[in-house]
Order: C-alpha cells, then sequence, then structure tokens
C-alpha cells in the first residue's frame, strides 16, 4: 500500500490537505494509507520505525521545523520522498539539500499537488536502478541512489555508500563511468572520483563536500560542467 504522512501543525492546513490526499485516491487505482501529525517531533517518531513513501511536510513549525526534520530523517537515511508545503518561498533553494520532491506555496493548489504525487506515485512503483558490483566475496547488488561517491584507488575501486559502508570493487573507474551517466545523477568530476550529485552539501569552483563531509576535488576545466550538470539535474522537477 502506498503511505503518505502529513505533518502540518496548522489543524486546518492539516485536515485540508488530508482531504486533498484522499480526492486523489478517489481518481487512481492505488490504495493509499495516510496518517496525519503536528510535529516535526512526531514525524521523527514515527519515521524511526516506519518508511513512508512520500511526507507532505510543512517547513514553519514551532521546535523542530520542517526543514531541519527533513534534514535529521535524511541524516539517518530515509528515502521517503518529501514534498515541503509553506507559505513562504523562501526556503525553496534550501529544499533540495534535502532532495525534496516538490515545494508548494500554501493554500495547496490541487492540480501541482496530484501532478507531484503522480510523479512519487511512479518513482515508487518502478523499480529503483540499481548496479551489480563484483567484489572479493561475490556480486552484490547495490542501489544507485545508495551511493555517495565512487574511488579510483591505484588499481582498486571504492564503492562509498551512504550509511558509511565501503565496498571494494573489482574492475576500473571508466567501467562504472558507463553505468552511472549524468542523466541517472552522477558526474566525473575528476580523473579519480565520480559522485552522485544529490550526495553533494556544497561545492565551489575546485572542491565539492558530500554530505557524509568527504571532500572532493574537481579538476580544472571541469567546474562550469559540474555546475552546469548539478543545477540542470537538481532542479529538473
Amino acid at each position: 500500500m502506498f503511505e503518505i504522512v502529513i505533518c502540518d501543525d496548522d489543524s486546518a492546513c492539516l485536515e485540508q490537505t488530508c482531504q486533498l490526499v484522499n480526492d486523489w485516491e478517489a481518481a487512481i487505482s492505488t490504495p493509499v494509507s495516510v496518517k496525519t501529525m503536528e510535529s516535526g517531533d512526531k514525524l521523527l517518531e514515527y519515521c524511526a520505525k516506519n518508511s513512508p513513501d512520500v511526507i507532505l511536510l510543512d517547513i514553519m513549525m514551532p521546535l523542530l521545523n520542517g526543514m531541519d526534520a527533513a534534514r535529521e530523517l535524511r541524516e539517518h537515511n530515509l528515502i521517503s520522498k518529501i514534498v515541503f508545503l509553506t507559505t513562504s518561498p523562501e526556503f525553496a533553494i534550501e529544499s533540495y539539500d534535502v532532495d525534496a520532491s516538490g515545494y508548494l506555496l500554501k493554500p495547496v493548489d490541487r492540480e501541482k499537488l496530484y501532478k507531484l504525487l503522480d510523479k512519487c506515485l511512479s518513482a515508487v512503483s518502478k523499480p529503483a536502478d540499481s548496479i551489480a558490483v563484483h567484489t572479493t566475496f561475490g556480486y552484490q547488488n547495490v542501489l544507485m541512489h545508495h551511493i555517495e561517491f565512487i574511488e579510483a584507488q591505484n588499481k582498486k575501486v571504492m564503492l562509498a555508500l551512504y550509511d558509511g559502508q565501503r565496498l571494494e570493487v573489482i574492475g576500473r573507474l571508466s567501467d562504472y563511468e558507463k553505468l552511472l551517466t549524468v542523466e541517472k545523477g552522477f558526474f566525473k568530476c575528476h580523473r579519480s572520483y565520480i559522485v552522485y550529485m544529490p550526495a553533494v552539501e556544497h561545492f565551489s569552483a575546485t572542491e565539492l563536500v558530500t554530505k557524509s563531509g568527504t571532500k572532493i576535488s574537481i579538476s580544472r576545466g571541469l567546474s562550469k560542467s559540474f555546475q552546469d550538470a548539478y543545477f540542470s539535474y537538481m532542479f529538473k522537477e
């Protein structure tokens, strides 16, 4: 069942959004489970034991606001689709730091919400892209969105995953460059590194820093290409 969590401290907005989601469910062929909560703390508590498909999240909440709650969820590797609902556009750029799937201003436009929910449902229904990597222990399937970056180390290749795991794999960096393309969110920013763009916390003309805090150099001459690829991919929605 497709699960949607709505988190908003404004009870009237919470009820309105819930009604919109219920109307959306009536128009599609997929059963939807809807849960509501009124604080970021309650959301974190729920997601510590559950992984909803979509979180419709208000930003302007007391104590723990929606943006900080989203950051904490991502730090714990929650891969739920997050759609922000807010009265202010000021956090729109910041929302990409937590790989948000959408950003809607209140009062929520019905058609815009339904369009985003349709995309989220389609993405969840579609099998996640993965690659089979050859390790010294055999072959292992790795989801692409679990990869933070890939590093060539002498004659070895190391996959750095979001959960902190490091996989030493057999092959060359060029083998993975053919699989992990820009269209899938990856960019070879240095002769020794391929980085997953949604895993980038921030970057300059010469260096990027991943969400785990790893610093990776950007080769001279690739700065503009990386910047163009990053914004094109991250803002494609």
